[in-house]
């Protein structure tokens, strides 16, 4: 018989971190995300905490643990959309019906408990963790801020009563075969028509200094109406702060300011650390850290980050300037091609940026949904 038991011990906590690590531990394409911030989920002042409700579930089959999930309920999520959801992340299981049907099913109790009436995910506490379930491209690599999973994950997903929400695709981005001298041009004329230049700093710590603040205003109101998006709070942007300080080049990114400078547009993007940490578990060994230091300094491969432009900046063709930043990024030695990372498949402003590159699209993921009544979340099984 499956017991699903919610993760309230230490043991069982490490038991719900590692599971993934084990399942996946010799699949080339599976990439983890770094051990110690996951860890942070238990902590009682993780960075969510003050937004989100949060609960974990371990799923076992005669001692042997065979599945996990977690359940977030994003209050600024649902306030700023007026819903009662709650969010599945986090779900790993091995290719049995009976264990996702009891992982989910505690996961919705526990929901309708707490007064939702709509499942949706697999979104985590924002949109600057892991999403969407891999439904396409099941033998390509994962960026560092994605998240793999078996092919077989949507048939259990979709058999617990979950249908399609969205979708996510993915692409390649190389250099096209042939030079687009136009390109440059065209983005000289934009910047010069609308008084616009590009922003400079020394380094990342004065980056942040001069647009730090502008910066996550800009993303809260260009990623506003963008699905699972949520406002940014202190602790979040300090989060990500800390990140920059840890893997951003200020190489690889690109700040558009107005005659006053106001920032109007932004563009980062992150050298690839995946092969980095794949080893390792996602943990910092003293191997890892090398490897890692290595790839930052080295990178063959760009994972596009953030893209970003006010919305009055929207249809005056500022897109050539990005895409032409982005062209001279590729054309550094060493630079293979960049890797989009989730694009709304509705999202075809960000689709049209591509065209002007050799794209290749790779990946699809999926974001499901699921209306829940109290009908639908008895379960013996949980303990």
């Amino acid at each position: 018989m499956i017991k699903v038991c919610k993760v309230t011990t230490k043991k069982q906590q490490r038991e719900f971190l590692q599971f993934p690590l084990k399942m996946y531990k010799d699949n080339p394409y599976f990439v983890p995300p770094l051990y110690g911030d996951e860890k942070k989920m238990f902590r009682d002042d993780f960075v969510y905490n003050d937004t989100c409700k949060s609960i974990y579930f371990n799923a076992y089959d005669d001692g042997v643990m065979v599945g996990r999930i977690s359940g977030i309920i994003q209050s600024a999520s649902n306030e700023k959309n007026n819903e009662k959801r709650v969010r599945f992340t986090r779900f790993d299981s091995i290719d049995d019906q009976r264990v996702a049907d009891a992982l989910f099913a505690a996961v919705e109790k526990w929901a309708v408990g707490q007064g939702m009436d709509t499942a949706c995910g697999p979104l985590g506490f924002s949109d600057l963790e892991r999403e969407g379930l891999l439904v396409e491209g099941f033998d390509q690599l994962s960026t560092f801020e994605e998240q793999y999973n078996a092919e077989y994950y949507g048939r259990l997903i979709e058999n617990c009563g979950y249908e399609k929400e969205v979708d996510w695709v993915e692409s390649k981005i190389y250099l096209p075969d042939e030079p687009d001298e136009q390109l440059e041009k065209m983005a000289n004329y934009i910047m010069s028509r609308y008084n616009l230049h590009f922003g400079k700093a020394k380094n990342v710590r004065d980056f942040v200094k001069k647009y730090g603040d502008e910066f996550f205003e800009l993303l809260d109101v260009a990623y506003a109406d963008l699905y699972g998006t949520v406002p940014f709070t202190d602790g979040m942007k300090k989060m990500m702060i800390a990140n920059f300080y840890l893997i951003i080049d200020l190489k690889h990114v690109a700040v558009i300011l107005d005659e006053n400078e106001k920032v109007v547009c932004l563009g980062i993007c992150f050298p690839s650390i995946a092969k980095a940490v794949q080893k390792s578990g996602g943990k910092l060994t003293p191997a890892a850290i090398i490897k890692l230091f290595r790839a930052i300094k080295h990178p063959k491969i760009l994972d596009l980050g953030l893209v970003a432009v006010l919305p009055e900046y929207m249809n005056r063709g500022i897109s050539t300037a990005i895409s032409a930043g982005l062209m001279n990024m590729l054309k550094e030695d060493g630079i293979e091609y960049a890797e989009t990372n989730l694009n709304l498949e509705t999202n075809f402003s960000i689709q049209n940026q591509w065209k002007r590159f050799k794209a290749i699209q790779h990946k699809r993921r999926r974001s499901y949904i699921k209306k829940l009544t109290e009908g639908d979340t008895s379960d013996e099984s949980i303990g």
